[in-house]
C-alpha cells in the first residue's frame, strides 16, 4: 500500500553517477570528459589519475561511484565495463567584481558546472564480433586501394 517504485532511469546494463558544484567551466569539464567518453574504464581511471588538470581528480571521483554503482546495486561486471556516456551540464555562477579604471567596475564570473557519467557493460562476445567486422572493413578498403595505386604507378611508367 506504499508508494510505487519509480522507475529506473537507466537500461539494466548500465549504471550512473552525477557530480554537482564542481569549481571549473563546463568548456574546461569538458575537455576531460571528452577524455575519457567511450573508453573501457580501467584505462579511464588511468588517463584521469595522471592527467594535468586539476579538474581530473573530480571527475575520477565520479567515475569510481559510477563503477561502485554498477557492482554493488546492479550486479555488472567491472572488468566488461565501458563509459557510454559523460555530458557535462551548467551550475551556478558567482559574480564577483573589482573595481577599474576610471570608476568602473570588472565583472568576474567564478562558474560551477556537474558532470555526468554512465557506464555500460559490453559482452565480451558482442565486441569480439564487433572488432572483426572493423578489421574485415579495413581490409576491404586496402583491397579496393590497392589496385588504383598499381593503375596510377603504371601510368606514370
Amino acid at each position: 500500500m506504499g508508494k510505487e517504485q519509480n522507475p529506473r532511469r537507466v537500461a539494466d546494463n548500465e549504471a550512473m553517477a552525477k557530480t554537482k558544484m564542481l569549481r571549473t567551466s563546463p568548456q574546461k569539464l569538458n575537455l576531460v570528459a571528452a577524455m575519457i567518453r567511450g573508453k573501457k574504464v580501467d584505462k579511464a581511471l588511468a588517463d584521469l589519475t595522471f592527467s594535468k588538470r586539476r579538474i581530473a581528480g573530480d571527475v575520477k571521483k565520479c567515475l569510481q561511484s559510477a563503477i561502485a554503482n554498477a557492482e554493488n546495486n546492479h550486479n555488472l561486471d567491472v572488468d566488461q565495463l565501458i563509459v557510454a556516456e559523460a555530458w557535462v551540464g551548467k551550475n551556478l555562477v558567482l559574480k564577483r567584481g573589482r573595481p577599474r579604471a576610471r570608476g568602473r567596475f570588472g565583472k568576474i564570473m567564478k562558474p560551477f558546472s556537474e558532470i555526468t557519467i554512465k557506464v555500460r557493460e559490453i559482452d565480451a562476445a558482442a565486441e569480439a564480433a564487433k572488432k572483426a567486422a572493423a578489421k574485415q572493413k579495413t581490409a576491404a578498403a586496402r583491397r579496393s586501394d590497392a589496385p588504383t595505386t598499381t593503375a596510377a604507378a603504371e601510368e606514370l611508367a
